[in-house]
């Protein structure tokens, strides 16, 4: 239950930033948090069974997009 919350929260807050660069409401933004809620349940079911081993994490283009943001002016989010 943890773990999809956890990623119920990522989910949420990348929308959130979709929201403030594209146009994209509340409404469309709580539709598509809604059609990945399920995805985010069997994901977390799925890590769940996984050794800590086999568990990893890669988000290349999110960790490129962070550094360039840093030195960006102006900034849209605080980094």
């Amino acid at each position: 239950m943890t773990a999809a919350m956890y990623l119920h929260a990522v989910t949420s807050n990348l929308i959130s930033a979709a929201q403030r660069l594209m146009p994209l409401g509340q409404t469309e933004g709580q539709a598509v948090l809604a059609a990945l809620s399920p995805l985010c349940e069997e994901t977390a079911k799925a890590a769940m069974s996984l050794t800590c081993d086999e568990l990893q994490s890669t988000a290349f283009l999110s960790d490129i997009a962070a550094m360039r943001h840093e030195t960006q002016q102006p900034r849209i989010f605080r980094s």
